[in-house]
């Protein structure tokens, strides 16, 4: 159950920030490989992207890659979260006086991260594809014809077998490693803070949104470069054999790009990434805490309900 929750509360985030993570990827993908200033500027920051994609593509474009984006979400923080839930609720994140660990919660989160991300590398890889396709005029980075979510599923095991779905899965485990244990980690302690100052009644769901709030900031500033270069080498293009045409792997992938473009570079969609994973972030853990306080509620006020029945 604890997975299935996890799973509901990522998706609702999803659908308001999906937008967003279409900006995120075009700005990631722009310049690529590319000197500053040497390359033509089709979205200036993430206002401008939004317009200019709204303009050029249509309103429905905003929410492109939708399907796949709410699968991934719903699996990778399925997952994620579920397993980390279990973690925390056995106990295994807390030091012996019973208080949040900041290692245990940091290795705790990562070590979840990872396999969400590994199982749902196929889903991330299709919804870079998809997000990153637009009208000529406005491209950034290598442009797959995927129909749909399932065309791209069925074109790449066609071509490339079981491996191709899982190209790029490298570059998600540092990604997840280091975006998972910074959020799970900082909202844990934040809840625990919060409620230690006793600013809200115990309970109240200010303090999750407050936690939420403080963690993606944490977030953003730590995984934004791992993002950049996920986002490049799931979208390159490859050869016959499945083989990257642009990126040997992921630390040629980050030397590149830190030589042509700079530290500058590896920080492209800042802004882009903030809106995205800031709201993200505060929506899917605010959603998560309040679903699962919801249901085991309910469940133990059922419980206790057959208990005077019997």
């Amino acid at each position: 159950m604890e997975f299935l929750l996890a799973g509901v509360a990522a998706c609702g985030a999803c659908l308001f920030t999906n937008p967003l993570e279409v900006v995120k990827t075009r700005m990631q993908l722009q310049g690529e490989l590319q000197h500053r200033g040497s390359y033509q500027l089709h979205y200036r920051n993430v206002f401008h992207a939004t317009y200019t994609i709204w303009k050029v593509d249509g309103l429905p474009a905003l929410q492109k890659g939708l399907l796949p984006a709410l699968l991934y979400q719903f699996c990778m923080n399925g997952v994620r979260l579920g397993t980390y839930s279990i973690i925390e609720d056995s106990g295994y994140t807390s030091s012996r006086d019973g208080r949040i660990s900041g290692l245990r919660s940091t290795v705790s989160g990562a070590l979840a991260g990872v396999t969400g991300a590994i199982l749902s590398s196929p889903i991330y890889l299709v919804k870079t594809h998809l997000q990153a396709q637009s009208t000529s005029t406005i491209a950034v980075g290598h442009q797959y014809k995927h129909e749909g979510m399932l065309h791209a599923l069925k074109t790449i095991y066609r071509h490339h077998g079981v491996a191709g779905l899982w190209r790029g899965s490298s570059s998600a485990v540092p990604r997840v490693i280091v975006g998972s244990s910074s959020q799970l980690s900082t909202f844990s302690a934040m809840k625990q803070f919060t409620n230690d100052l006793q600013v809200f009644q115990p309970g109240s769901w200010l303090v999750s949104l407050t936690a939420g709030m403080v963690s993606s900031i944490f977030v953003v500033l730590a995984m934004t470069p791992f993002d950049v270069i996920s986002t490049r080498l799931y979208n390159q293009p490859v050869d016959h054999k499945g083989k990257g045409m642009i990126y040997g792997g992921y630390l040629d992938c980050f030397a590149r790009t830190i030589k042509k473009e700079g530290l500058n570079g590896l920080y492209k969609g800042t802004g882009a990434s903030y809106f995205r994973l800031g709201p993200h972030t505060i929506l899917s853990l605010f959603f998560w805490d309040e679903i699962r306080k919801y249901y085991w509620k309910e469940k133990h006020a059922g419980q206790r309900h057959s208990s005077e029945q019997l």
